[in-house]
C-alpha cells in the first residue's frame, strides 16, 4: 500500500510539473465534446476526451499489470 501511495504522488507530481505543456495538448476540443452556450449559461461535457483518456489508461495499465 505504500509503494502505490508513493507511485501515485511522483505522477500525480510528474502532471503537476507538466501541466503547462499538456494544456497545449488538443484534449478537450475534440469533435464528440458537448459544449453548449446561451446569454447565461455553458455547459460542456468532455464525452470523447473521457473515452480518449479512459482507453489510453486502460491499456497503459493493462501493459503495466502483465509484467
Amino acid at each position: 500500500m505504500q509503494q502505490l501511495l508513493i507511485t501515485l504522488g511522483i505522477i500525480l507530481l510528474i502532471i503537476g510539473l507538466a501541466w503547462p505543456l499538456l494544456s497545449r495538448l488538443p484534449f478537450g476540443r475534440l469533435p464528440g465534446d458537448i459544449y453548449i452556450q446561451k446569454e447565461n449559461f455553458t455547459f460542456y461535457f468532455p464525452l470523447t476526451t473521457g473515452l480518449l483518456i479512459s482507453i489510453i489508461l486502460s491499456v497503459l495499465l493493462w501493459l503495466w499489470m502483465r509484467k
